[in-house]
Order: structure tokens, then sequence, then C-alpha cells
């Protein structure tokens, strides 16, 4: 079967994830990249010049697509607590199994060992933070911060599910955020144990 000359780039970084989730950062390489889209090594490094350049474009169009789906929730979900709870549920979707999990933590990694890739990452933290701001506002208006605080509880509901992910990934989060914006009620109606908190 002869190679298909041409294929648009955001296919061939979707098949470069694919390798990335399937072997590892290691495990991408023009050769590999070659075999999976059909295209000669050639013509990929012609394309993307070098490994670096690779992955990092590989990730940035994973950012985009993460970008596109926090928005599409955002628009679509309420803004109220619950709301808020499905959207964190929704962004844990693609999480699937254990194994898939743990794959993206180790692509996570070269996100951290690249200075563009991280600024990616903190846009999508300021924006998923001022989403979730906006669907915990109290009685007077948002809580500054309240966004960043249910994110971080989220990573963590994240990863204490993987050491023991008896029920789906969303099951769980959908659980534990039910919890947090339960304590964050139970809070606001309990200020001495805030000022304790404070001091």
């Amino acid at each position: 079967m002869p190679r298909p000359k041409t294929m648009p780039d955001e296919d061939v970084l979707a098949a470069a994830l694919a390798i990335m989730h399937a072997s590892g950062p290691e495990g991408l390489t023009f050769a590999a990249l070659a075999t999976g889209t059909g295209l000669s090594a050639s013509t990929l490094v012609q394309r993307f010049e070098n490994k670096q350049n690779l992955v990092r474009r590989t990730l940035l169009q994973a950012w985009d697509g993460l970008d596109r789906l926090t928005s599409e929730l955002s628009a679509n979900l309420p803004k109220t607590p619950e709301g808020a709870v499905d959207l964190l549920v929704g962004l844990s979707g693609g999480y699937g199994g254990i194994e898939t999990y743990a794959d993206g933590l180790r692509i996570l990694r070269e996100d951290l060992r690249d200075p563009a890739l991280r600024a990616r990452g903190a846009r999508w933290r300021d924006a998923l933070s001022q989403a979730l701001d906006e669907r915990l506002s109290g009685p007077s208006g948002p809580v500054p911060g309240i966004g960043l605080l249910m994110a971080s509880h989220w990573q963590g509901a994240l990863l204490w599910w993987s050491f023991d992910p008896q029920i789906p990934v969303a099951d769980f989060v959908r659980q534990s955020l039910r919890r947090f914006v339960s304590v964050l009620a139970t809070g606001a109606s309990a200020p001495p144990l805030l000022e304790v908190l404070r001091d």
C-alpha cells in the first residue's frame, strides 16, 4: 500500500499523542510516528524539525482540546454549585480507567519540563478557576480564590482515586466534590471555625 503524500498537522499530532499515551513520551520517535501515520520519517523531520518541537506541538494541540472542552462545558452548564461539580466531572471523563490516568501523568511530566507548556497550563488554571468562581458566588458575590480551591480539591480527588480505583473516576469525583461544596456551605454558617482558620 503506498504511503500517503499529505496529512494535516492536526491528524499527525493526534497520532503523536496516541503514541505518547501508549508508549510514553520516550516512545514518540519520528520512526514510530512514520509507522503510525504512513508518512515518511524524513517528511516528518522536515515538518517538525526535532523531537522537542514535535513533543511541544503535540502537547500544545492537546491543551487546545482541553481549552475547547472547558469552554464548551462552561458555556452549557448552569452557574450554580452543582454546575461547578458537573464542569469538573465533565473534565474527568477523559481519564477512563487507572491505566489511562497513569499514562496521562507520564505525559504531564513533559508539560512540566517545558516553559511554554507550563504557561499553557497556568492559563488553563486561570480560566477554569474563573469558570468555577462564577458558579460558587456567595450572597455578596464571588469569593476570591474559591474556584482555584475547588480545582485543587478536584486534582487531589483524582490522585486519591488513583490509589484505590474501586469505582469509576467520574463517580468518585462527583462524590468528593459534592462533599467539598457541602463543607463550603456549612463553613459559611460557621464563622467561629472560619475565624480560627484565618488566625
